[in-house]
């Protein structure tokens, strides 16, 4: 009778760990990449997890995450960090909105890119469905056209938050003057590397923080 309990409690145990290998690891950059200065940004508190599950904005973050390919946390991140979920907040540096965006650099971009002329509107930035449509075009502009070359995602995605608070050619200088050479340099180096790189080196102290702000609160949406 001993041995058939000790086989079967066998089994279970090993029906259990397999089970367990079979569960998926879920990287930050899983469904990413699927994918202005810094100075005087909002001050923002925390927002709560369970915030998280259900916003007044998810309708025009999930358009935005689908016309784009970006993913819906990230956005989120992005906004909790920038203003908070507060769509009237405007920085002393004249960012706007949810994503914070400044009309004559990362808004005049995305219209540059669509071939319009000219910059959104203080009160077109404060229109959550504008502003969030206009944050995730900069973002999908950032990863495939000012980043390309790039070529690991994880490293991509670490690349893009820091290009959207600091701007990318100041990160591209990070590492080189010449374009070319430093997305060569950034693709000699792992992940992890490029993290504790730009940690060291951006001129701009402010960056690397909110890449960790938002890697953060990207973790907490995420669960």
């Amino acid at each position: 009778m001993k041995v058939k309990i000790i086989f079967s409690l066998a089994i279970l145990l090993l029906a259990g760990c397999a089970d367990n290998a079979r569960q998926p690891v879920q990287k930050e950059t899983s469904r990413f990449l699927s994918q202005k200065p810094v100075e005087n940004r909002v001050n923002n508190a925390s927002i709560s997890t369970a915030q998280w599950k259900s916003t007044p904005f998810d309708n025009h973050i999930q358009q935005a995450s689908s016309r784009y390919d970006v993913d819906e946390t990230l956005i989120k991140a992005i906004i909790q960090v920038e203003s908070n979920f507060r769509p009237e907040v405007i920085s002393k540096s004249n960012a706007v909105g949810l994503m914070q965006i400044k009309a004559s650099t990362a808004g005049r971009d995305v219209y540059q890119n669509r071939g319009k002329t000219g910059q959104p509107t203080t009160a077109q930035l404060k229109d959550p469905a504008i502003n969030i449509d206009l944050g995730t075009a900069y973002i999908q502009l950032l990863r495939e056209r000012h980043l390309v070359g790039i070529a690991d995602p994880e490293t991509l995605y670490y690349a893009t938050i820091l290009a959207y608070v600091n701007g990318a050619g100041a990160l591209l200088r990070t590492f080189d003057k010449d374009r070319d050479n430093a997305i060569a340099k950034i693709n000699s180096m792992s992940a992890d590397d490029f993290y504790r790189y730009v940690e060291k080196n951006h001129p701009a102290s402010q960056a690397p923080r909110y890449l960790a702000k938002v890697r953060a609160a990207y973790h907490a949406g995420d669960n």
